[in-house]
This record gives structure tokens, C-alpha cells and sequence, in this order.
């Protein structure tokens, strides 16, 4: 029997980071069950960071103090940069893992789709027509600022598709879920797998 694949690895990170826009303390743990609170000073933001560990099945606990004066843009993007860097730290070697993850979720009218690479290279590609506007103190063109940010510090390939809908919290909504639920599939430990699922050997770079 291998020994390296009878131990559950720890899956864990924090991360801190403070800039003259936010203050983000972020404690990140894969293999959880949704606990955590998330507090960003943006109530949607804070409903869309349940969504995500609930559905992704990840502990996270979110403090942030930013110039909300300005808007949430700064607040937004600095969150997902971080939380992209704990998912990064948290995931290691990569070793045993499925890196692939694909997910569809409707949202009464609306309908998001997510597939997600654990790369090692940064891409994203956002397709969603949101209609204009703000909801809950979060601008909608936040929803691709936000996944870009988190994809690019995460080191993913991210394709995210909001394919339906008219209500913006509905559509994005799903695209969360449909995050949320791909990453979850992504990250999770495949126990067939022995090494580093690539034929390069590695996924962090």
C-alpha cells in the first residue's frame, strides 16, 4: 500500500494583505464543510462568499476593511486576489488531485456554466451579458472583475458562461454556484491518482 495516499493531506491556508485600498484576512480550508464567516462591508459580495463555501464545500472565513466611499470595486477584486492565492497555497503540489471540474446550475430563468482547468497558467474567459446596474453596494461588471482577479492569483483556466436570464441576481447567482460546484469537483482527491494529474509533472508553474 503507498503510504503517501493513506494520509488525507491538509489543505489549508490564511492570507493577509493589506494595501492603502483594503485590509483582506482570509483563512481558506478545501476539505470543509461551508463553515466560516464572510464580512466584506458588500452584502452581496458577503451572500455571493456563502454561496461559494457552501457549494464548494470549503471552510472560509472573510474579514476586509476597504474605501467602500469609492465603491466596491477595490473590495472586490482584492478579495478575490487573495482568496485566489489561498486556493493556490491550500492546493500545494497538486498531487492527487482531479484538476478538471465542469458544472452547470440554473437559477429559476437564469443558467451559468463553469469548467475549470487547475492549470498552473492564468486564463479567463467571462461570457455574460448582466444588465447594468447594482445590486446589494455590488456593481454586476464586478462578477468578471472578481473571477479574473481569483483565477489569475489561483493559477487557473477558468471558462465561466452565464448562458440565460434577465434578473441579474438570478444570473449571477448561478455563476457562483456553478463555480463553486466545478471547483469543488476540481480540487477534490481523486484516489486513482498517484501523482500530479499532467504530463509535465507539475501544475504550479
Amino acid at each position: 500500500m503507498d503510504s503517501q495516499r493513506t494520509a488525507t493531506p491538509i489543505r489549508t491556508a490564511t492570507i493577509e494583505r493589506a494595501t492603502g485600498e483594503t485590509d483582506v484576512r482570509l483563512a481558506l480550508a478545501l476539505d470543509g464543510t461551508g463553515q466560516g464567516t464572510r464580512d466584506t462591508g458588500v452584502g452581496f459580495l458577503d451572500h455571493m462568499l456563502d454561496l461559494l463555501a457552501r457549494h464548494g464545500r470549503f471552510d472560509l472565513d472573510v474579514k476586509v476593511t476597504g474605501d467602500l466611499q469609492t465603491g466596491a470595486h477595490h473590495t472586490a477584486e482584492d478579495t478575490a486576489i487573495v482568496l485566489g492565492q489561498a486556493l493556490d497555497s491550500a492546493l500545494g503540489d497538486r498531487v492527487g488531485i482531479y484538476r478538471y471540474g465542469f458544472w452547470a446550475v440554473p437559477m429559476d430563468e437564469a443558467r451559468a456554466s463553469c469548467t475549470i482547468d487547475i492549470s498552473g497558467r492564468p486564463f479567463t474567459l467571462f461570457d455574460a451579458e448582466l444588465p447594468p446596474g447594482a445590486t446589494g453596494g455590488f456593481d454586476h461588471e464586478l462578477t468578471e472583475e472578481f473571477f479574473r482577479a481569483l483565477a489569475n492569483s489561483a493559477k487557473l483556466t477558468l471558462h465561466l458562461e452565464v448562458q440565460a436570464g434577465t434578473n441579474a441576481h438570478h444570473m449571477i447567482e448561478a455563476a457562483f454556484k456553478a463555480f463553486a460546484r466545478a471547483l469543488r469537483e476540481a480540487v477534490a482527491l481523486d484516489p486513482t491518482e498517484s501523482g500530479v494529474p499532467s504530463t509535465k509533472g507539475t501544475l504550479t508553474a
